[in-house]
Order: structure tokens, then C-alpha cells, then sequence
């Protein structure tokens, strides 16, 4: 099921997305979205442990964008179908095929699979990646570009790349990796490729919430749940400046806080916390 439009578009963001229709069906992947504003993307390839193909990467890019503009989502939940989460990039579909392309052709491919992982970190809702099983080469990059991750003990992380010859540093990896587990952690699982478990990745902080086994997915949907029903531009602003903050100075960073929180201190959110907390009852959050 495709998101619902804004019932208003006519005052709400919505008004801003231009002319293109929504895409109703998507080829590589499943998209579904429930009455409470979470958004649930599953790699749909289980025979081939959700390995990716140059399709699944563009929907995937071209998803993400297309949900940013829909002011009803309000969090993502990002997993995979079968027994495992993803196992990267297809041997034969991608790999193979990288080595008959010419150099533009590669830096296309290689620039869209980065447009991906800036996609995750730039969507302005909360993205949780649920892990199970195998979370290899890409697939790995693309749990650890979302905003949780939430795993069952089966889970298993390995940033393969050295393993075919490449850089470790694929897709984001060598930035996003190390300010996620620490220069030395990173350094060891993008230079020897080596499988992280469960156990391990939870105790160098990769995973964010370890599930019982086999409850993954109803635990991210929980997390995703909570997160909807929260203050969405308070939430997306956290996530934008985490982002952005993570190379500026510091007087920088402090200024830009500031600028935000006079910005969200106009919103109608913030008055809504003041009236329930004056009036004695729930908070009732809109987004706006």
C-alpha cells in the first residue's frame, strides 16, 4: 500500500512536491505504510538472501526521496524478507557486470549506490534497520546508515569489500562507520572484513537494540511506532543536525542549535507541550 496524501495539500508541504505522480508500484523491493505514519521497505529477494541488484539500489534511491515528501510518514522501518537482512551486492548481477563497464559506467553505479546512504541520512524521519541473519557488503552499509538498528542474536554484520578487492571505504563507510564504533573498531572491520555478531555488535555500539531471537521485526516496528507518534519536527531536526554537526567546530554547532530551537520554539508542538503540561493531560503531538 502506497502513502496517503496529506489531507490538506493545499497548506501542507505537500504543495511543494511538484507535478509527478507517486510511484504506485515498486519492482524490487515492498513498501507498505500503516495508519500510524511508519513506512515498512523490505528487500523482497529471499532466495538470494536479499542480495542487491542495480534495480533494487534505484528503488531504493529513488524511494527514499519520494517518502521524505510525504509529510505522513513519520518513521521507516528498513529489513528484509527470509533469513536474513541483506547479503550485498549481487555476485553475478552487479559484480559480474561491473567488469565488462567502462569507467563512466562504474561511477555512475558507484555514485548511486552513495545516493542511497545519503538518502538515509538525509530523509527527515527516523529509519530503523531490522536485522536478522546476515548483514553483509552494502547490506551492512545500509543498516548502518540508518538512524537504529535494532537486531535478534542471529544477526551478523561484515563490511566485505577488501574481501573482492575494493576499498573498505564503499558507500559512506569509512565515514559513517567510524563515528559509530570508534577509528580503531572501524579500522578493523573494513580492513580485514571480518563477521561481527550479535554479541560483539552490540557491545561496540553497532546494534541499538538487541530483540529476542526471531522478535526483530516486531521490536523495530515498536521503536517505529514510538517514534511516529513523537514530535516529528523535533525529531527530524535531531536527525539533521546530527548529521550536520558532525564536521562543524563547535561555535558553529552551538549557533545552529540556536537558530533551531528559535525556530521549533514557534512551533505548534512546543505550545501543545506547555498546554497539556498546564492542562493536566496527554500531549497530543501534530508535527507542525
Amino acid at each position: 500500500m502506497s502513502p496517503s496524501p496529506s489531507p490538506n495539500p493545499s497548506t501542507g508541504p505537500e504543495r511543494f512536491t511538484g507535478s509527478a505522480s507517486r510511484t504506485e508500484h515498486w519492482r524490487h523491493l515492498d513498501l507498505s505504510l500503516d495508519g500510524g505514519g511508519v513506512a515498512t521497505v523490505t528487500l523482497s529477494r529471499p532466495a538470494k538472501l536479499n542480495a542487491l541488484t542495480f534495480g533494487a539500489y534505484a528503488d531504493l534511491r529513488d524511494l527514499l526521496p519520494e517518502l521524505a515528501r510525504d509529510s505522513s510518514v513519520r518513521a521507516l522501518v528498513l529489513g528484509g524478507e527470509g533469513r536474513g537482512f541483506c547479503s550485498g551486492g549481487d555476485v553475478d548481477e552487479i559484480i559480474g557486470a561491473t567488469l565488462a563497464m567502462d569507467t563512466a559506467g562504474l561511477l555512475a553505479f558507484n555514485r548511486m549506490t552513495g545516493q542511497v546512504v545519503q538518502a538515509l541520512r538525509t530523509c527527515p524521519f527516523p529509519v530503523v534497520a531490522a536485522v536478522h541473519g546476515v548483514a553483509a557488503g552494502a547490506g551492512a552499509v545500509l543498516a548502518l546508515a540508518a538512524d537504529f538498528r535494532v537486531a535478534d542474536p542471529t544477526a551478523r554484520f561484515a563490511f566485505l569489500f577488501t574481501k573482492v578487492g575494493l576499498s573498505g571505504g564503499d558507500m559512506g563507510a569509512a565515514y559513517l562507520l567510524p563515528r559509530v564504533v570508534g577509528l580503531g573498531h572501524a579500522t578493523r572491520l573494513l580492513m580485514l572484513g571480518e563477521p561481527v555478531r550479535a554479541q560483539e555488535a552490540e557491545r561496540i555500539g553497532l546494534i541499538s537494540q538487541l530483540a529476542d531471537e526471531g522478535g526483530v521485526h516486531a521490536a523495530a516496528r515498536s521503536l517505529a511506532r514510538r517514534l511516529a507518534a513523537g514530535p516529528a519536527l523535533a525529531l527530524a531536526q535531531t536527525k539533521a543536525l546530527l548529521t550536520a554537526e558532525l564536521d562543524m567546530p563547535l561555535a558553529a554547532s552551538v549557533e545552529l542549535d540556536a537558530a533551531t530551537q528559535a525556530l521549533l520554539m514557534n512551533s505548534a508542538d512546543y505550545a501543545e507541550f506547555h498546554a497539556a503540561f498546564t492542562e493536566k493531560r496527554p500531549l497530543s503531538w501534530q508535527g507542525r
